[in-house]
């Protein structure tokens, strides 16, 4: 009876699966004329950057943004700290993402900009102020040490959240 079982199980499971004996169809005129799907770019890479071991990777930029440059200043900051950044732009957009080395504590991360807004970015101290020159900054303590920093212009201020999201800490 365990045979016939096993038997029927594998002519039902040969079945399911298209074990039979089809054969395919020849293609047809319509098929032979189809033009391929044209081809994606490929998606923008994101950078990564390091306040010493500590290594930040941020996800790949909004689609039509190119790599521009560096930075290593930020005119907001009330003291002078190592800064290490990429921009990224499209016309008028600009997308800004870095690190900022040195902040320690969060008492010293809470007063690093002045005019800015003290908030919470997954359980760690965050900062979000606007520049003079326009541009919407957010930046958080990743770990003691390593401050994770984003601004856009306007136009892509939605972008901060999804940016933000998408940065991991490297091994």
């Amino acid at each position: 009876m365990r045979r016939l079982t096993a038997v029927l199980l594998m002519f039902l499971t040969l079945t399911a699966c298209g074990g039979g004996d089809e054969v395919p169809e020849p293609p047809t005129q319509e098929a032979a004329h189809v033009t391929p799907a044209p081809v994606r770019p490929a998606p923008v890479k994101g950078s990564s950057l390091s306040c010493g071991a500590a290594k930040v990777v941020f996800p790949a930029m909004p689609e039509g943004m190119a790599r521009e440059g560096s930075f290593t200043r930020l005119r907001s900051l009330s003291r002078p700290l190592r800064v290490r950044g990429v921009t990224w732009r499209e016309s008028d957009e600009e997308v800004r993402v870095g690190v900022v080395c040195g902040v320690r504590t969060a008492e010293q991360f809470a007063t690093l900009v002045s005019r800015s807004s003290l908030t919470v970015y997954r359980g760690r101290p965050a900062l979000r102020w606007n520049s003079r020159g326009g541009l919407r900054n957010f930046m958080w303590l990743e770990r003691p040490g390593t401050a994770v920093y984003i601004a856009t212009t306007p136009g892509l201020a939605t972008e901060i959240r999804p940016i933000a999201a998408g940065v991991t800490m490297a091994p």
